[in-house]
């Protein structure tokens, strides 16, 4: 990061979109960062400076194979260098007003049966910035035609995943990161949170069949992420949960 009156980060943006790429890149140099752009994946792997970025902003728009006609938006936000991830004032800022000009520029016109959205984002553990994330994903969810969001709790399923994974996992340590993965169609939505924390022995997780375990104080949150989404599964050490949630049966997906 630039040293100065206050850190400043230097931000890459690859973006399919002319208009997108330019509207981004100047929403963030208003905050007086550093802004590089690129239109094309290719170009910006090969840069030679890359690894010098503290923040990485993607979003390319693939076309399906003609045996699988369609289209895939492919949306990542990763804070790369460990001094940005102790910037949280800075990268809040940055964060929500990226994420809320994606939203409010992402063409939602196009038949949701034919898009499928991989979102990927790697930030530090602070709770701050899950807000903007929580948005964001509900909002693209909504979009795609696939659950009904305010019948389905699942704000509070990933805001429980995201509290345990940040507090329990990482330990509110900045330095560590949070990576939230999604993969979204009109079918189903399926949800990865994976910390870098020493992990927990998953067989002690409260068997959620079990209605003693409602009343209980400890392992409410995990209680409920059970409760509320169609499928759950944590990796061996409990590092990554995976969870997955379906429309209604009997609702037709758009």
């Amino acid at each position: 990061m630039h040293q100065g009156g206050t850190d400043r980060c230097r931000i890459l943006i690859v973006e399919s979109s002319d208009d997108i790429r330019a509207g981004l890149a100047e929403a963030l140099r208003q905050f007086g960062h550093s802004v590089t752009v690129e239109s094309e994946r290719g170009k910006a792997l090969a840069r030679p400076d890359l690894a010098e970025f503290d923040l990485l902003v993607s979003d390319l728009i693939d076309r399906e194979p003609a045996t699988e006609p369609g289209t895939v938006r492919s949306f990542k936000m990763a804070v790369t260098s460990l001094q940005a991830r102790r910037t949280i004032v800075e990268l809040h800022d940055i964060i929500e007003r990226t994420l809320s000009f994606k939203l409010r520029r992402i063409d939602a016109d196009r038949k949701a049966v034919n898009i499928r959205e991989k979102i990927d984002l790697e930030l530090p553990s602070d709770l701050t910035l899950m807000n903007a994330v929580l948005e964001y994903l509900l909002d693209r969810v909504a979009k795609l035609g696939l659950i009904q969001i305010e019948q389905s709790n699942l704000f509070v399923a990933l805001d429980e995943a995201f509290v345990n994974a940040v507090r329990h996992g990482n330990r509110n340590d900045t330095s560590k990161l949070l990576r939230v993965t999604a993969e979204l169609s009109a079918h189903e939505a399926i949800f990865t949170v994976e910390d870098e924390g020493d992990g927990f022995d998953v067989s002690e997780i409260p068997d959620p069949r079990d209605p003693a375990n409602l009343f209980k104080s400890s392992g409410r949150g995990v209680l409920l992420i059970y409760n509320i989404m169609d499928e759950v599964e944590y990796s061996e050490r409990g590092t990554r949960l995976k969870m997955v949630k379906r429309p209604e049966s009997g609702a037709p997906a758009n």
